[in-house]
């Protein structure tokens, strides 16, 4: 399938009678479970508005469950490894006003000492894995031994090297007594805490009895939802656990299923297929909207970008990669094409963010400002290009149409740019090993950046193992050091900021937008609270009939 082919599919309007008889199969899902049958009232049997089914469709392939594989992103994070799984620290989403903060996981609380790399965690007591095995100090152990001790039984090096992302920095661990843990990193890392929320422990009876290479077909964590099956990649359905130990969540159950295409996804909510999706199509939601569909939004760590290949000509030029930014008219973007779901970004540090410097919107649509750039860069002429654009994914909002906007915008400054497509897992499988899915000169994907700070500079450093486009700062380089030695959140956000303010400048990206973060809701959907994060505490949500 063509680029066009699939915009085209992703812009399909619908016919009006198509539309009307699917806004009373939406309506109707108020009274019935996402597989047609009865649906939980709004306050259960025993008045605490707890039960029912929750069918989630999301915009990728679903990930591998085995604690910190993944494979799809932080929504494959977000609805499947964060909802079986804990960690010694969590996210607290349970605010709309402000970024989440870190709190206690499986750990109650942890102290530093004064050389700011040896950590000790004191463990939350009385907590069982789903299995109803005891969770405890041995269990953090064996854990870190299957993410980082090369040669033991049930290390892989799939595990090391995802877990490397957040736990490479531990050059040792302990455990110093039935509650409390030592963990001691190999430099001063201040979001160590923060870091730990993505290292999941899974329960060493559980791994022992499949062994890790089949682990993922039957998980067990201690998180608010327990495994109950799955086609691997398309559908995985959960079962509350009763027994977690922030209460048991509202639900009864939780069905994941892959649906990429935006099209389906909605076709989906409409006919009660599901009861939630990911990421509506802009086009849809007014209509959405009109058959008694929720729509929730809320700003996030989010940027929508193209990652240039700095290395090469003509993008190892900043000036063409400035050019190429003052090309793009985000507004149209933001209000036309995504109807208001997103806000352009004229910087490197997504809004939602403590980086964000509202005086450091630098590219605003200037068309003879970019071609004044390229005449400089000797490019009067123009140039040709190409970019790698995933067709889906996890935050990657109508990435093929949005290509397409910004390939309008390029071509009418001289920049002729070739399409090309391919699907999320490639093109992130692909990254991860320092290459670019189909040898384009550019990619198109979303990126968090703040969210999870350890993964800074992967994005932005110059020692990155994932392709980045070559860039490299010394200065952002030392920058974003400074700032994870800090304990002090401020002192971060600080060096952060000039940091992003650094990369804005030398454009190695095209900034484009920062989603909102929509989900259409059918109205059955209860107890939601939409946070600042990619992440979600699906604990309070429930299915009223």
């Amino acid at each position: 399938m063509t680029y066009r082919q699939n915009s085209t599919r992703y812009r399909r309007i619908r016919s009006r009678a198509g539309a009307s008889a699917a806004a009373a199969a939406l309506l109707a899902t108020a009274a019935c479970g996402s597989d047609g049958s009865a649906a939980s009232a709004d306050a259960g049997a025993d008045g605490s508005g707890r039960g029912g089914t929750l069918a989630i469709g999301a915009t990728g392939t679903l990930p591998n469950p085995d604690t910190v594989i993944g494979g799809a992103g932080f929504e494959g994070k977000r609805l499947v490894s964060f909802q079986i799984y804990d960690g010694l620290t969590r996210y607290d989403l349970s605010k709309t006003d402000a970024p989440p903060q870190i709190t206690g996981g499986l750990a109650e609380s942890w102290t530093v000492a004064p050389d700011a790399k040896t950590w000790t965690f004191t463990l939350r007591k009385g907590v069982k894995f789903q299995d109803d095995t005891p969770f405890d100090a041995d269990a953090v152990i064996f854990n870190l031994d299957r993410y980082l001790k090369k040669g033991s039984e049930n290390y892989t090096d799939a595990l090391g090297a995802a877990a490397g992302e957040y736990a490479g920095g531990i050059a040792q661990y302990r455990k110093t007594d039935e509650d409390h843990v030592e963990l001691v990193t190999a430099a001063p890392n201040g979001h160590f805490p923060e870091d730990l929320a993505h290292v999941l422990i899974a329960s060493p009876a559980a791994v022992r009895r499949t062994g890790s290479a089949k682990f993922s077909e039957h998980p067990v964590g201690t998180g608010p939802f327990s495994f109950v099956s799955q086609t691997p990649g398309q559908e995985i359905s959960l079962a509350a656990n009763k027994n977690y130990w922030r209460g048991a969540p509202r639900l009864d159950k939780l069905v994941i299923k892959s649906l990429p295409d935006v099209a389906a996804r909605t076709a989906a909510l409409r006919s009660g297929a599901v009861d939630w999706i990911e990421y509506p199509n802009p086009d849809d939601i007014d209509s959405l909207k009109a058959a008694g569909a929720q729509i929730t939004t809320n700003s996030y760590d989010h940027l929508w970008y193209w990652i240039l290949d700095t290395s090469k000509a003509p993008w190892n030029d900043p000036r063409v990669r400035r050019a190429a930014n003052y090309a793009i008219d985000r507004t149209a973007i933001a209000e036309n094409l995504l109807h208001g779901t997103a806000d352009p970004a004229y910087q490197a540090a997504p809004r939602a963010t403590a980086a964000y410097d509202p005086a450091g919107d630098l590219y605003s649509h200037d068309p003879a400002k970019a071609r004044q750039l390229l005449a400089e860069a000797g490019l009067g002429g123009g140039f040709s290009t190409s970019v790698t654009v995933p067709t889906g994914g996890s935050g990657n909002l109508l990435p093929v149409p949005i290509s397409e906007a910004i390939q309008r915008d390029l071509a009418a400054v001289g920049i002729k740019v070739d399409i090309r497509t391919t699907d999320w897992s490639t093109l992130i499988g692909a990254e991860a090993k320092g290459k670019v899915a189909l040898d384009s000169d550019a990619i198109a994907q979303s990126t968090t950046l703040f969210q999870s700070e350890a993964l800074l500079p992967y994005f932005i450093g110059s020692k990155s193992p994932f392709w980045t486009g070559h860039y490299a700062n010394p200065q952002v380089d030392e920058l974003i050091a400074a700032a994870a030695a800090s304990p002090d959140q401020a002192t971060r956000q600080g060096s952060y900021r000039k940091a992003l303010t650094l990369v804005s400048q030398d454009a190695p990206w095209l900034f484009v937008v920062n989603d909102r973060n929509p989900r259409a809701l059918s109205p059955k959907v209860k107890g939601l609270v939409q946070p600042q994060s990619w992440f979600l505490d699906l604990t309070t949500v429930h299915t009223a009939g």
